[in-house]
């Protein structure tokens, strides 16, 4: 699968299937602290990948007033 990273930008290549999880725990990312997603969809942390899938991680940002 093709995993594109923000901050730095980088795009990386794995192989799949493999669940979000195993995927944050090979990038050693928080899950909590990055949004996953596919096809313009959020990936719930429960979801499986496949090989062919691309994906986008891009870490968690809040604002305030």
């Amino acid at each position: 699968m093709k995993v594109l990273l923000r901050n730095p930008t980088r795009e990386l290549e794995m192989r799949g299937p493999m669940s979000v999880q195993k995927l944050m725990n090979r990038l050693e990312l928080n899950r909590e602290s990055v949004l996953l997603i596919r096809d313009s969809t959020l990936v719930p942390a429960d979801a499986m990948l496949a090989d062919d899938d691309i994906v986008e991680i891009r870490p968690v940002i809040s604002g305030g007033a």
